[in-house]
């Protein structure tokens, strides 16, 4: 039975790293294409030109200048209401079955497809709400999105840190407000900074809810109002990749290198915000 043991644990373990080589080399292969295709058009026109039907002058600026305003509205939002909601969970609220039934909800709607966030902001934002079809709709939705991954994120920041400070702030004096704005969220603030950023992370890649709630594939102005109508680079992305033309599928690739750019320089932000507070907690 040990030889067997032993056998079995060798399989898993080269099974494994054969599934981990072939995984990268996929994701080498894949980046090495993009490059190739996406660099000869990767260009300061292409960032600041507007979409075009000739590809020579077609660009990406509607795009990015959509995906800022859409992430922008979504982060205060999905921040204040995903903190706000694990401080009462984790410090408020009594745990009983009710609470243990808010809490499987909310990992249960981190797995929710997009597609259904989608549907839920068409019915509710752009419809009841008669938002139509604008950057607050697709905002409002997305955060929708992002919310149960920051809850959960900023309720594993809160719950690591030790009672021992909290014990130290009452028996200080402290009420149980100050002690959570004084102790439990700077201490927790790397965990919920990480989570806060990487859920981001998600959104601005997102395709089909913005789709649903409807986001233009062609836009050829720079919004300048949360109630305007636009577009963010996955879409813009999609919109080329369809194209019959060879050369919509180089502005694609171009654009999946800006869009690996933002989301590495989001992850980098996120490290340097985490070491930080670290540093100083």
């Amino acid at each position: 039975m040990t030889k067997l043991r032993k056998i079995k644990d060798v399989f898993f373990k080269w099974l494994f790293f054969a599934a981990t080589a072939f995984g990268m080399l996929s994701l080498v292969v894949l980046v090495v294409d993009i490059l190739y295709q996406g660099l000869p058009r990767l260009s300061w026109e292409f960032i600041t030109n507007f979409p075009s039907f000739n590809p020579d002058k077609a660009g990406i600026k509607a795009a990015i200048l959509g995906s800022v305003w859409v992430i922008g509205l979504t982060a205060p939002m999905a921040l204040f209401l995903g903190v706000a909601t694990a401080l009462y969970l984790e410090e408020y609220a009594k745990k009983n079955w009710f609470t243990r039934l808010i809490q499987t909800n909310i990992s249960n709607l981190a797995g929710v497809p997009s597609i259904i966030y989608g549907i839920l902001g068409l019915a509710l934002f752009v419809r009841a709400m008669k938002l139509g079809p604008s950057i607050l709709a697709g905002a409002f939705t997305m955060a929708l999105l992002v919310l149960p991954i920051v809850v959960v994120a900023a309720q594993e920041a809160i719950r690591a840190v030790p009672q021992t400070l909290r014990h130290g702030a009452y028996a200080l004096g402290a009420s149980k407000w100050q002690t959570i704005r004084g102790i439990v969220l700077p201490s927790a603030a790397p965990g919920i900074l990480t989570g806060m950023i990487l859920s981001l992370s998600r959104a601005i890649g997102e395709t089909a809810p913005l789709v649903v709630v409807g986001a233009f594939v062609f836009v050829r102005f720079a919004p300048t109002d949360p109630l305007d109508k636009f577009t963010v680079l996955p879409i813009q992305i999609y919109s080329w990749v369809s194209q019959p033309k060879a050369a919509f599928h180089e502005l694609a690739a171009s654009g999946i290198i800006v869009l690996l750019i933002v989301l590495l320089l989001m992850n980098a932000t996120a490290v340097l915000l985490r070491n930080k507070y670290q540093k100083r907690f």
